[in-house]
């Protein structure tokens, strides 16, 4: 037995003298080393919204959307820069159903005034009662459809029920019924309409804030949070309510549009704006009766009413695609 253990051990060293195992090592300067699993730590994190403005400048629907909005906000806020003409005054009938004329490019209505000036200095109360509007229902529906989301239970039940209770109700069929009331018909200013609108319009946005807060209250940064001795409240306020924003924002610029059309129509319907104030509603609803001998006192309102209320639902279709996450990935 010892002579075939020695036996054995010699043919193994022979074994590996005979065939030595070399290793090949490439030289460092062959194979440069590449940072490709390497992650940097400066700057800041990258966040839902600084990832949608990076996808929303890549967007030519948004570019688009967001120039023509900023044309409207011009001329809105400064009517001077476009028309020195008063919208109500200087109307005389010799130019009645006029066409175009030196100072006037876009010509006349049956009463003569200056198209161009009414559709200038229409913009502000039509884009007013939009956008105030919009920011009442973002008030209103947000806070009612927080408070159901984050706390739940009976809470939930009673501001659900009431929601339900007003989503029942067509939005302008609403407004038609309260603004015969006495005391809107008395009053019927930019102010009452946007009330109006908002009392009826406050429903869709707590549905959809509702179910963003629902999903989440559960997150695990709220819960952290929470375990911290965060108040429900705080919670809400300071982790819930800002990462629950984004469908929001999206139905709300969307909802901008739909109030502009929702004065427009009851102005058209003669119980919106009252006819002293200047609104594309009112023109429109003015230029009805010479529609086939003067198109252009009902085409120019309609243009622009139509370019705006289209800008809004563009940007929120801009908005909705970048702060999907999912969309950003398809």
């Amino acid at each position: 037995m010892p002579e075939l253990e020695n036996n054995l051990k010699t043919a193994g060293r022979v074994k590996t003298s005979a065939y030595p195992i070399e290793h090949y090592v490439a030289d460092i300067e062959e194979t440069p080393v590449r940072a490709t699993d390497s992650a940097t730590a400066e700057g800041a994190p990258s966040s839902l919204w600084r990832e949608a403005w990076r996808s929303l400048r890549r967007q030519p629907l948004f570019l688009i959307s967001a120039v023509l909005i900023l044309a409207i906000l011009v001329v809105a806020l400064f009517p001077g820069l476009f028309t020195n003409e008063p919208p109500n005054s200087n109307c005389l009938l010799a130019n009645s159903d006029g066409g175009p004329a030196p100072g006037h490019p876009l010509g006349f209505t049956q009463q003569g005034c200056d198209i161009l000036s009414r559709v200038v200095h229409g913009t502000q109360s039509s884009l007013t009662v939009g956008l105030f509007a919009t920011l009442g229902v973002l008030v209103i529906g947000g806070l009612i459809g927080a408070l159901a989301g984050f706390f739940g239970g009976w809470v939930d039940a009673i501001l659900a029920r009431v929601g339900d209770i007003f989503f029942a109700l067509p939005l302008i069929l609403g407004a038609i019924v309260v603004v015969q009331l006495p005391f809107f018909q008395q009053n019927r200013n930019v102010w009452t309409l946007v009330v109006i609108l908002v009392s009826f319009g406050w429903p869709q946005i707590a549905r959809i804030t509702r179910a963003a807060v629902i999903e989440v209250r559960n997150a695990d940064f709220v819960m952290a949070a929470r375990s911290l001795g965060v108040s429900p409240m705080s919670a809400l306020v300071k982790h819930v309510i800002p990462n629950a924003l984004a469908p929001v924002i999206v139905i709300a610029t969307i909802s901008l549009g739909t109030f502009i059309v929702a004065e427009s129509t009851l102005s058209f319907l003669g119980i919106g704006l009252p006819p002293d104030v200047m609104s594309w509603g009112n023109d429109i609803f003015s230029a009805k009766s010479s529609l086939r001998s003067n198109p252009s006192a009902i085409f120019w309102p309609g243009l622009a009413l139509s370019l705006t209320v289209l800008s809004f639902i563009m940007l929120g279709d801009a908005l909705r695609d970048a702060l999907d996450p999912k969309a950003r990935k398809r």
